[in-house]
């Protein structure tokens, strides 16, 4: 059994996953400042949530968008496991041939993300992936990462629009009952939702058009059901998408993990 981390901005999600099967999941609380002690404490509650213990770990791999909190995270887990943990960046095996100015930027998550499409899904591809920020990239027939596009998550565009605001109030975010808001919470909830599906919808035909080619659509990330359930394309959601990528990511390293 491994455990599989993909830390994000905002959240962390661990991950036990046995020959491809994942087991349990957690999410957490990503914190940058913690020590590699106070990561070790918290990793061996996470586990017992999960089941499991340190000495029932093969291996770790580690994607995250948080430098900051990438090394405590591998420290405290070569002190529970005593390996080494894979973190995924260059000079890891991928599979991938990146096409894009600089292969060496491309962030860790969206690395995960196209190998799993990849590995569990048929390209060429299309992938949106829901966090702090939203990505959608595209992953083409020969395996090639082409790039994409970055903007502001959901929940992190809605905030800025709430801070900047003075009368907009802080409202929970869910599907609309309709397009044309008829009050100030159902137009903002209008604008979150049926907004970014529109957007979606819209780099999707963009991308495909510029490709030249149809692309298979697949979705992950928080808000992303609510969202894909309102858009007009087919696009398939999958919440374990990055877990999945890390898994795959591990068994073609998996020589060096020890």
């Amino acid at each position: 059994m491994i455990l599989a981390v993909d830390v994000g901005n905002i959240d962390a999600v661990f991950g036990c996953i046995e020959n491809g099967q994942i087991l349990d999941t957690v999410r957490v609380r990503t914190e940058a400042g913690a020590t590699s002690a106070e990561a070790a404490v918290k990793i061996r509650d996470l586990l017992q949530l999960m089941s499991a213990r340190e000495e029932d770990l093969d291996g770790a791999i580690i994607a995250s968008v948080v430098p900051s909190a990438t090394a405590s995270l591998a420290e405290a887990l070569k002190r529970l496991t005593g390996r080494q943990s894979l973190i995924v960046g260059p000079g890891i095996k991928t599979g991938l041939n990146v096409k894009i100015d600089d292969p060496a930027t491309l962030g860790a998550d969206l690395a995960v993300a196209a190998v799993a499409v990849i590995e569990y899904y048929t390209t060429p591809a299309i992938v949106i992936d829901m966090g702090t920020a939203t990505t959608i990239t595209l992953v083409d027939e020969k395996h090639c990462f082409r790039g994409g596009a970055i903007f502001p998550g959901v929940k992190l565009g809605f905030s800025a629009l709430v801070s900047g605001t003075s009368l907009l109030p802080d409202i929970y975010i869910e599907k609309p009952k309709r397009c044309i808001g008829t009050s100030t919470v159902e137009s903002m909830r209008s604008g979150a939702i049926l907004g970014t599906a529109s957007m979606i919808d819209g780099m999707i035909e963009r991308m495909e058009e510029e490709f030249g080619k149809p692309c298979a659509h697949i979705a992950t990330g928080g808000l992303a059901p609510s969202v894909v359930s309102c858009c007009r394309h087919e696009i398939v959601c999958d919440d374990n998408l990055l877990l999945k990528g890390l898994w795959a990511i591990y068994q073609k390293n998996s020589g060096r993990s020890r």
